[in-house]
């Protein structure tokens, strides 16, 4: 039996369906099971990570687990809930983020700090583990879809920001290999898109997936900041994205192989992400 948690999102809703698919046993984490929508054949349970004492019957006979933490939000209960999880399965696959490293400090608002937390619990906690480090989240992108819908035009920050967006569809597969073939305890993985494209090139991309241009409007550091806080960002996470954004002008991400390294086939271009979602953007 395997636990996803975040098992309505985008990655484990797809990690779910991907190990229904070799026929493993899938039980589904989730805070409100009747609107989890989740493939028939799992199994879903309620519970919530930033609650570890609603965990036990999530936990009852698992062997391994796909971890989605709640970041920021649930860093209080991450000592309890990794504990818990640790004494009941034999393997974790944690979901972590690029550019995490054992020694990254926990600053207040640091999305890579509070991975480096969880990375740190899991480490120690006795369980085999699989850290997948992802880059950029091709999905991301789809915060601009109300924008394209309505005016064609995307209007933020850092056009030139450089990313190498992965597919969740890859994310998803590379932790349905970890979970269920021999060989990756104690493996690092930084999953990556096959191309890196300029934030303006990833709308171009989008434009010509749904058969319409898309138009680039640059923003000021300073209108993307106060629109992140007004969306209800905390203006130090705010702060720390657009900060990443301006350093990837400067030194864009890199590509790795390490999708097709732990999956056996190459990672999904951006441009069939935004033939996947069209629909989203029309």
């Amino acid at each position: 039996m395997i636990l996803v948690t975040g098992a309505t999102g985008k990655v484990g809703r797809k990690v779910v369906s991907q190990l229904l698919d070799v026929g493993a046993g899938v039980r589904a984490l989730t805070r409100d099971p009747d609107s989890a929508s989740l493939p028939a054949g799992a199994e879903v349970v309620r519970g919530d990570l930033a609650l570890p004492g609603t965990l036990d019957a999530a936990l009852d006979g698992v062997e391994s687990v796909f971890l989605v933490w709640p970041t920021l939000a649930a860093d209080h209960a991450a000592p309890e809930a990794v504990a818990a999880i640790a004494k009941r399965a034999r393997r974790v696959v944690y979901l972590s983020a690029r550019g995490v490293t054992p020694d990254l400090p926990q600053a207040p608002g640091s999305i890579p700090g509070s991975h480096a937390l969880l990375e740190r619990l899991i480490e120690g906690s006795g369980a085999e583990w699989t850290f997948l480090q992802a880059g950029g989240f091709a999905a991301n992108t789809l915060m601009w879809s109300g924008q394209i819908r309505e005016t064609g035009v995307v209007r933020w920050v850092h056009g030139a920001a450089t990313r190498a967006l992965v597919h969740e569809r890859d994310i998803a597969a590379a932790g349905v290999s970890a979970l269920t073939r021999p060989g990756h305890g104690g493996a690092r993985y930084e999953l990556t898109g096959p191309q890196a494209l300029t934030q303006v090139e990833q709308v171009t991309t989008i434009g010509e997936a749904i058969g319409r241009p898309v138009r680039w409007e640059e923003l000021t550091p300073e209108a993307a900041r106060r629109e992140l806080v007004a969306q209800g960002m905390p203006e130090p996470v705010a702060e720390a994205i657009l900060d990443a954004h301006a350093a990837m002008v400067a030194s864009p991400e890199t590509v790795t192989s390490a999708v097709e390294e732990i999956t056996g086939r190459p990672a999904t271009p951006f441009r069939q992400w935004a033939a996947d979602h069209a629909a989203d953007f029309r």
